[in-house]
């Protein structure tokens, strides 16, 4: 069978498995076996429960738990509506409001946690209630948080950017430096389309609170000194070189337990659900993480994502239409692989086509990570979506509905990167010449 009809077959089937009501990390799992079984030598038994077993017990990992409880300790504590309490003064003056705390709450947690699912997951732990609380409407609240999640990859310190620098072997450290432009780019997007949309429907953003004086308003922010110092733990550690990501979310969750104490909203019953909500919401996840590396494992086998990387370099394309071809090809493939997988199964195809084009590979990781990024909110196996199916309770069709305005403004923010790429090498070039 061709590659298109094995891309095909496999299609169907996840739609199928899916549409019976399974579990998303068991269907995951379910086309992996199918592919593994139809069109692979391994034994699918065999390549399961290694690949399960070794995507669950990664450390990396361990920081994904961590952080979704410290989120669940602030969900449960004061330490949330206190966040709330001293955004709210700056937000009122904005067109939709509070509705920006999703996207400058992932602004500053994807300086901490390098991963999107824990940043969606964290904020949207803290914002989501809060927000539906205020009478801020579901599909504008889960959409922002949706796209705004996605900062998670291309804020430094970025997982993924490491994978790609090792992988295209390009500094690290100019990676990490070449994301934060292009990074607050994308939540200035998020936050203009929040404004447009408020301006076009001001009947449903909620009223503002009672006007305040400047020295009011500062007075108010007192109430972010918690969370402030609690950011300052995490990426201080990290940045110090004092802890590594998964430690530095370790000093997260002991940073909220203190925190939470000392505000005296802490107490047995409240440590015990944020444990036990944390667990789930974490079981969750894993259960699709482990589905997907299964999945990842099948498409590495069969040889797709290979064969549809030297397909593209066979084309002879110019630069923009190489581009355009490798961003259709990344975003398609998200619909199978996390972003991780991709780049790992990917760059060693695509990096000579990319390179022969004559395209900077220090701009091109910064591309990668941008059209990653929309692979995330983009169904059937957008990891965002999953996470915040989970979270809300509400379909996927609904979560991709109402995500795609983010979508549209990720388009936007690699159109420009692509017109403008000073975006990203500006800060790289200025930073090592001195």
């Amino acid at each position: 069978m061709s590659d298109l009809g094995v891309t095909a077959l496999l299609i169907v089937a996840l739609f199928a498995i899916l549409a019976s009501g399974v579990w998303i990390g068991l269907a995951l799992a379910g086309v992996a076996w199918i592919g593994m079984t139809l069109f692979a030598s391994r034994p699918a038994g065999d390549a399961m429960a290694v690949t399960i077993w070794g995507s669950s017990s990664s450390w990396t990992l361990t920081a994904l738990p961590l952080f979704v409880w410290m989120g669940e300790i602030l969900f449960r504590t004061r330490l949330s509506n206190d966040m709330f309490r001293g955004l709210a003064p700056w937000m009122q003056g904005l067109p939709g409001r509070l509705l920006h705390t999703n996207v400058a709450g992932c602004t500053i947690f994807a300086a901490v946690s390098g991963s999107s699912a824990a940043t969606c997951a964290t904020i949207g732990k803290m914002t989501l209630p809060e927000l539906r609380r205020r009478g801020y409407p579901d599909n504008i609240a889960i959409g922002s948080l949706a796209g705004a999640g996605t900062l998670g990859l291309l804020i430094p310190p970025s997982i993924i950017m490491i994978v790609y620098g090792v992988a295209a072997e390009v500094s690290i450290a100019q990676l990490f430096m070449a994301g934060i432009l292009p990074g607050l780019l994308l939540a200035g997007l998020f936050s203009g389309y929040l404004v447009l949309w408020a301006l076009r429907h001001p009947h449903l953003v909620p009223p503002p609170d009672a006007a305040m004086t400047l020295g009011h308003k500062v007075h108010e922010s007192r109430h972010l000194i918690p969370v402030l110092l609690l950011i300052a733990a995490v990426l201080g550690s990290i940045y110090t070189g004092i802890a590594t990501a998964t430690e530095a979310a370790a000093v997260g969750v002991v940073g909220s337990l203190i925190l939470s104490a000392t505000q005296k909203s802490l107490d047995w019953k409240t440590f015990k659900e944020s444990l036990l909500g944390g667990t789930r919401l974490y079981c969750m996840i894993a259960l699709i993480l482990s589905g997907a590396a299964f999945l990842t494992l099948a498409m590495g086998y069969i040889g797709l994502p290979r064969h549809l990387a030297e397909w593209i370099g066979t084309l002879g394309l110019a630069q923009w239409q190489l581009l355009i071809a490798l961003a259709v090809f990344y975003i398609v493939l998200g619909c199978f692989l996390d972003g991780i997988s991709m780049v790992v199964l990917t760059i060693g195809v695509v990096m000579p086509a990319v390179v022969k084009a004559g395209i900077d590979p220090l701009w091109f990781g910064i591309f990668v990570v941008l059209v990653v990024e929309m692979a995330q909110i983009t169904p059937p196996v957008g990891f965002n979506l999953f996470v915040l199916q989970g979270m809300t309770g509400r379909e996927i069709g609904f979560i991709s509905r109402v995500t795609f305005p983010f979508f549209a403004c990720m388009i936007g923010a690699v159109v420009l990167v692509t017109v403008f790429p000073a975006i990203v090498t500006l800060l790289p070039q200025t930073l090592m010449a001195r």
